[in-house]
This record gives structure tokens, sequence and C-alpha cells, in this order.
């Protein structure tokens, strides 16, 4: 898969370029379609974006978020990703649509979220784990094989399963953005822009791609 990359000096330009072109693609999508619908992956770079994206032009009451993965644990422990997505959407009327990791049936929690996504999401951010990983998509689980389902549960990695969308899931994206920061991500980064399949995330194929990353992380 071929990817468009964009460099940046430092976290905030690329925080503020990331939120302009999101807002950019839904207003886009609204007005073609009436509808935005926009996956968000945890971890911390996608919070500064969301600030400042709640600072622009955004058809909020139009869009719906959805989780691209998500950690399996109680609703009030502070590593839930949507926690920290709700607080950083509190002023706006999005919809967000929470993965449900509180099922005690797991497997059926994945089914359900799969029916509720759309044919196809308009726009999929990811981030990139210094391993390789994208998503909850890691090294050596074998979700990485997973061909049948678009949401799918992991093993355990860093202390927890996770559920998450699965390689088909994104290949359905119209758009996929990646947000990349640290130097902890070069080789990682690396591998991703010339497909290297023996990281998880440069198995990931979708029509199009756009790399926004922080310049130490080249």
């Amino acid at each position: 898969m071929q990817h468009e990359l964009r460099d940046f000096a430092d976290d905030d330009s690329l925080a503020r370029a990331a939120a302009e072109y999101v807002a950019d693609v839904a207003r886009r999508c609204v007005d073609e379609r009436g509808r935005f619908s926009f996956a968000v992956s945890g971890g911390r770079t996608p919070w500064a974006m969301f600030a400042a994206l709640s600072e622009r032009a955004m058809p909020w009451a139009r869009t719906t978020i959805f989780q691209v993965d998500e950690r399996v644990v109680p609703s009030v422990d502070p590593a839930r990703n949507v926690t920290q997505l709700r607080e950083s959407l509190a002023a706006v009327p999005a919809v967000v649509e929470p993965m449900g990791v509180d099922e005690e049936d797991l497997d059926g929690a994945a089914e359900h979220y799969a029916r509720i996504l759309p044919a196809r999401l308009d726009l999929v951010h990811l981030g990139l784990g210094a391993d390789g990983h994208t998503a909850s998509l890691v090294p050596g689980d074998p979700v990485l094989d997973v061909t049948d389902r678009l949401v799918a549960l992991t093993g355990v990695y860093d202390g927890h399963r996770r559920m998450t969308m699965t390689y088909p899931a994104l290949a359905e994206a119209n758009q996929l953005l990646w947000l990349i920061t640290g130097a902890d991500k070069r080789q990682a980064l690396s591998g991703l822009l010339t497909g290297d399949t023996a990281i998880p995330a440069g198995r990931v194929e979708a029509s199009h791609s756009l790399v926004m990353a922080e310049r130490s992380a080249l």
C-alpha cells in the first residue's frame, strides 16, 4: 500500500494539522452524504488532535465516532480509551459508539460492534507502537490472522485483552490517517512506509493512507 507522508516540526503542529484535515474530510462527507463516520484508536496522540478539533468548524451533530480498539477493563478503569475520548468530546454533540467490553459475552459484543459499523468508514485514525503494532493488532497475536470478522478479541497484551478492528475492517475504510510521534517509532515507521509485513502495521491495506509524523519519528 502506498502512503502519503507529511512531516511536522513538533507534536503541536502535527495535532493542529491533523485537526484541520479531519474537519475538511468531515465537511466534505456531510456535504456529499449527510453523515461523517470516524473511527479513533487509543493512545495519547489523538487527544491533542481532538483539543484542536474542538476549536474548528466541524459538523459534530452529523458525526459518529467509533472505536478502533479498546482494553477489556471495567468502565471505571482509567485505562479505558473511551473515557478519555468522551472527555475530549464533552463540549460537542458528536455521537460516540463504545465497544462493549463490559459485556459478559465478549465474542458476542465484538459481533454486535461489527454489525453497527457502516459499510465503509469515512476516516480511520491509527497510531503506531514501537513494536510495529497498530490498533490492537499486536505482534504474534492470533488476531492478526482473522479474516472472517471485522471486530475480534486479542490475547493479553501489556496486561490486558483488547477488542479491535481487524485487517478486513481497516481495508474497508475510505481513508486512513496515521498520527505518529517520538523517536522510538523510527524503526516501526520505516517498516510501515516500506510495507514490511513482518510488523503488524505493515500488513494494513486500504484505498488511501495519509501518514502525519513528527520529525523525530523519521
